[in-house]
């Protein structure tokens, strides 16, 4: 799936001080494999150019083997080669360049043998950093935030093995923030075993998720502070709107920006864990590449808005990828 723009519009103006430019990043999750390509103004606003998405499944079998799969890691090359190709056609007229930052997060994080995933991405050309958890937080809020100037927010961040919490006034620095090691990839591996999953499997899963978070709430209650809105990037978030507005072609003017009723959750929900992968699929707006793992990642969505007690969320498309942009063209100043 891919989006391609032209003449584009501001997407988010970041502050601080930031060098104008063109930028791309390369996000490798345990699920997906991201880039954008955006170029920074003079006044310091992200304008994106091209968006691209696979799914690659880098964290097959991770959490029990505590490695990545030769076969993972080269589904992944591959699709980074077709991004290299991607950014050769975006070099800018004026000959200023593209400056390329990549990231891998949970899988490589978690893996015994990221340094070969690191060592076959740089025989590609790509210099590949596998950063930390609190690194990873940092950045879906500085991407997350550039659309909610001012307001308190609490980030969620469900990936494919890890999801950040990170709660802090849009704009400035967080407040709070964590990566758990909770991920629809490693829920489902862990808990969900029956197709579709069973009442008690489900329910083991939520009770984990509830358990492992609950604390990160209680101390964000403790520090007095009281998010207005829950901000949710990412693949399930984007697909809860995608499947509840059956839509045949993914339409991101739709989903961005959509506040989520608790109530369109449940019902998202209770739609997609109540069938079989063969007919998660086929549902329409759900990229047939996530269906293994969607439900746990509703669950973990679900979970979040239980302990934060609030009763919808906001989509945001902006996320990781911008807030790797932005890093990068600050540093370049």
């Amino acid at each position: 799936m891919a989006t391609h723009l032209t003449d584009p519009a501001p997407t988010c103006t970041a502050p601080g001080t930031l060098r104008p430019g063109r930028y791309a990043a390369i996000d490798i999750g345990t699920v997906t494999c991201r880039m954008l390509v955006a170029d920074i103004d003079e006044a310091g606003a992200l304008h994106e150019l091209r968006r691209e998405y696979a799914i690659t499944n880098l964290g097959e079998g991770v959490d029990a083997s505590g490695v990545l799969r030769p076969e993972a890691m080269q589904r992944v090359a591959d699709v980074v080669a077709r991004y290299q190709a991607i950014l050769d056609a975006c070099e800018p007229e004026d000959g200023g360049g593209i400056t390329v930052t990549a990231v891998a997060t949970s899988a490589s994080r978690d893996a015994r043998n990221a340094d070969e995933f690191v060592a076959l991405l740089a025989e590609a050309g790509i210099t590949l950093t596998v950063v930390p958890g609190e690194r990873e937080a940092a950045l879906s809020f500085a991407g997350a935030s550039c659309d909610f100037a001012g307001e308190r927010i609490l980030v969620v961040d469900v990936g494919g093995g890890s999801t950040e919490l990170v709660a802090g006034r849009a704009g400035e620095a967080p407040v709070q923030a964590h990566s758990f090691d909770i991920g629809c990839r490693r829920v489902t591996e862990k808990f969900l075993e029956a197709d579709p999953p069973s009442d008690e499997e489900l329910g083991r899963a939520r009770a984990w998720i509830a358990e492992e978070m609950r604390s990160y709430f209680d101390d964000l209650g403790a520090g007095g502070f009281a998010p207005e809105r829950v901000v949710a990037v990412a693949g399930t978030a984007t697909s809860v709107v995608a499947v509840h507005e059956r839509m045949a072609e993914y339409d991101s003017s739709r989903v961005h920006r959509s506040v989520v009723e608790r109530a369109v959750l449940d019902e998202v929900y209770a739609q997609l864990a109540s069938v079989g992968l063969d007919e998660r699929r086929r549902t329409a707006g759900l990229d047939p590449g996530r269906a293994p793992v969607i439900v746990a990642g509703l669950v973990i969505l679900q979970v979040v808005l239980d302990l934060a007690g609030m009763p919808s969320f906001t989509v945001s498309e902006s996320d990781i990828l911008h807030g790797i942009v932005l890093e990068a063209a600050r540093a370049a100043v």
